[in-house]
């Protein structure tokens, strides 16, 4: 501010607020970040513009879903409070997708896509978290980005069970614990392993679910994970 750096100014405003973000303190975090907005803005930097609407999407994300904790609630069935502000959070996701294809940034539009996707699912919005994860993959795989491509078929996964399409989960959930074979993450197999046990239990497989609930519990001995 005392050499007059708008642009510096900008970006210190971007840094605390995300470092609010991360200590909890959401509406100081807004205030930082719309900052770090306005003089993007005022300076005509786009770039800037998009980083700071992607940051409040960010930051009323992590408002909503730490609100949303401490009431442990399915995706949809949420208090006006946790709504509105998931829905400003998808808002700037929004504003900022548009942005990134205006500068032609794919990676960026990913990022944005796959927060879209969260939100709307947590929103109880699945056909529209759907169609977001299915953006989110698709640049993921344009990117080789195996970790992301990960995360979609998980999403993509849950998102189906609550529209009673217990079949296409499986699929997806297989995706996901492929990859996760490929990536060497014990963790995450697990975790595709005790999705697909629920799935296939719902689909009345029981051999099945069995089957995986037991490579579940293996790895989770492996891993000494009480």
């Amino acid at each position: 501010r005392t050499i007059g750096d708008r642009i510096g100014e900008a970006k210190a405003s971007g840094n605390l607020g995300n470092t609010l973000k991360i200590l909890g303190q959401f509406d100081e975090a807004v205030v930082c970040c719309q900052r770090h907005l306005d003089i993007s803005q005022e300076q005509g930097d786009k770039v800037g513009e998009a980083r700071a609407l992607y940051n409040i999407g960010n930051v009323y994300h992590a408002k909503g879903k730490h609100l949303s904790w401490n009431m442990a609630q399915d995706p949809g069935y949420l208090p006006q409070e946790v709504k509105e502000t998931l829905q400003k959070a998808s808002e700037y996701y929004e504003r900022n997708l548009s942005l990134v294809k205006e500068l032609g940034d794919r990676a960026a539009q990913g990022r944005a896509y796959g927060n879209l996707g969260n939100t709307q699912y947590l929103l109880g919005n699945f056909s529209e978290a759907i169609a977001f994860h299915k953006e989110r993959l698709a640049i993921a795989k344009e990117f080789g980005d195996k970790a992301a491509e990960r995360r979609a078929y998980s999403n993509l996964g849950n998102a189906h069970i609550f529209l009673g399409r217990f079949d296409i989960s499986a699929e997806y959930y297989k995706k996901t614990l492929q990859l996760s074979r490929q990536l060497k993450d014990q963790a995450v197999e697990a975790q595709a392993c005790y999705s697909l046990g629920n799935t296939y239990t719902l689909l009345q497989d029981y051999d099945r679910a069995i089957e995986y609930h037991l490579k579940h519990l293996v790895i989770a001995q492996e891993l000494g994970d009480r």
